[in-house]
């Protein structure tokens, strides 16, 4: 990902910090054999059993006591707000990489639901909701199990029923590029599942012919990969239509009992983009706010990053084209955007065509900007935004075209939520949106000035004097609505 060999840009964005947590290190870096261990551990954790012994298949007698997956009256108690335009979201990412330590999650969240609503978001982003693996749910096993590390299956459900009836909407953080297996086959090789959890709709007790064949670790029999390996668990052959018709029935269940309105796809990067469309249209539809995760690669001379980052901005651009419904977060604008506050190098942040850069310059209203999330910020610090900083990228991102996402623990854990707050209301009452015009009226090496939907300046940057002719007047209508270290903000009043 952007991985440096010195630490400022922290040896990558790996997922985690530690093996047991099982997120690739760098798109293309092979891991070695013993990440299989996490997976493994999933069966020793449920039967008890030893690694190198086949584990059976389970009882018809135990499937028949499983637990049932969905509440029958859940779908009818929602009170869904009606849906928006995706360019008029802000989305909040409703955790951090620790969330999962407590076991009651879910209870934290719906205590915030007043202040969430206070601040104007439209969109709670929250983490992967079934049992795991890995504590933070980015090795999902059985899906239709809710009963994880962020709390029980009856707390999500009374959490984003909450949510809804004050108009926020949840979006599940969705991983279906990998599955961990539940029993090994006769060599010892965990690509077999089981299905703990009564539902309807398919089965997912799948065996090897659910994991690609070219899987270097599981020895699927499936299709071949449709995108990047992932190490650490067996990719899914989302060639195979059985498979697919699997993870929309889940989806769907998501969705209708379970209240969520949006998906968060995770390493989307793993599997090719017309599927990632196909588990839109099929299941909440393509009206509505959706986001992947493809941590694109940045280019770099030594430890300098490099001013033209088009092929970084082409991969995004590429997949959006291919899954047609979803934004993705602009990882482009992210690292641009902390190079030049951190180097203090505005000039970044005007493209050669007079453009923003990043994938907001392309195609601003599929672009997710955000200034740090649970992989780059939190307590893996993986590649965090210069925290001394941190309110300016705000002011960037609140102020500029794009979906904005703000960050949990930003907001609630760093004290910054009057000052997000702040800059939510000016965005909402100058009316910008996804796709609103932006003009670039200065980018130097110190100062960067810019004007959104003709309502709303911006200025970041050390330099005190700004030219004459860029100061919004008073006499104009312009008035000052937020400002902090190396920014300031106008609003146009009507």
């Amino acid at each position: 990902m952007y991985s440096r060999a010195a630490a400022p840009r922290a040896a990558c964005p790996a997922r985690v910090s530690a093996v047991v947590a099982c997120r690739p290190l760098r798109p293309f870096q092979r891991h070695s054999r013993p990440l299989v261990a996490p997976c493994r551990a999933f069966v020793e954790q449920k039967q008890g059993g030893a690694p190198g012994k086949t584990s059976p298949a389970p009882p018809a007698a135990a499937a028949a006591a499983a637990p049932t997956a969905a509440d029958p009256v859940a779908a009818s108690a929602f009170q869904r707000p009606p849906r928006i335009p995706p360019a008029e979201t802000i989305v909040m990412e409703g955790f951090g990489w620790e969330s999962c330590k407590g076991g009651n999650w879910w209870k934290v969240v719906e205590g915030k639901i007043p202040a969430l609503q206070a601040a104007g978001i439209t969109h709670l982003w929250l983490p992967p909701p079934s049992q795991s693996v890995s504590p933070q749910g980015y090795l999902p096993g059985q899906l239709y199990n809710l009963n994880s590390k962020y709390g029980t299956q009856e707390e999500l459900l009374s959490l984003n029923r909450k949510l809804l009836e004050a108009g926020i909407r949840p979006v599940a953080d969705v991983v279906i590029n990998h599955r961990c297996a539940q029993f090994q086959d006769e060599n010892g090789t965990w690509n077999r599942y089981g299905d703990d959890v009564t539902h309807q709709g398919k089965k997912i007790n799948w065996d090897k012919w659910a994991i690609t064949c070219d899987d270097p670790v599981f020895e699927g029999t499936g299709g071949k990969d449709s995108g990047d390996d992932y190490p650490a668990a067996p990719d899914l052959d989302h060639h195979n239509r059985e498979l697919r018709d699997s993870l929309v029935d889940w989806l769907n269940w998501l969705h209708k009992d379970m209240g969520f309105e949006g998906w968060r796809f995770d390493f989307v990067r793993g599997y090719a983009s017309e599927y990632c469309r196909e588990y839109m249209e099929r299941t909440i539809g393509d009206d509505v706010f959706h986001v992947g995760e493809n941590f694109v690669d940045l280019r770099w001379e030594g430890s300098h990053l490099d001013y033209n980052q088009d092929a970084a901005r082409q991969k995004l651009v590429d997949y959006i084209k291919g899954a047609k419904h979803t934004t993705m977060f602009d990882f482009v604008t992210k690292g641009i955007l902390q190079e030049a506050v951190k180097n203090t190098e505005y000039d970044r942040l005007r493209d050669g065509r007079g453009k923003a850069p990043g994938l907001l310059g392309w195609w601003p209203d599929c672009a997710c900007t955000f200034v740090d999330n649970h992989d780059t910020g939190s307590t893996q610090q993986h590649w965090p935004f210069p925290r001394s900083h941190v309110m300016l990228g705000y002011a960037y991102i609140l102020t500029h075209p794009g979906v904005p996402c703000l960050f949990w623990e930003h907001h609630f854990d760093w004290g910054l939520a009057k000052q997000i707050d702040k800059l939510v209301a000016v965005r909402k009452r100058a009316g910008i949106r996804a796709d609103s015009k932006l003009e670039i009226l200065a980018a130097d090496k110190d100062m960067y000035v810019a004007r959104c939907n003709g309502s709303v300046v911006i200025k970041l940057g050390p330099r005190f004097d700004m030219p004459a002719n860029l100061v919004p007047r008073k006499e104009d209508g312009w008035e000052l609505a937020a400002s902090g270290q190396d920014f300031a903000v106008w609003e146009k009043k009507q």
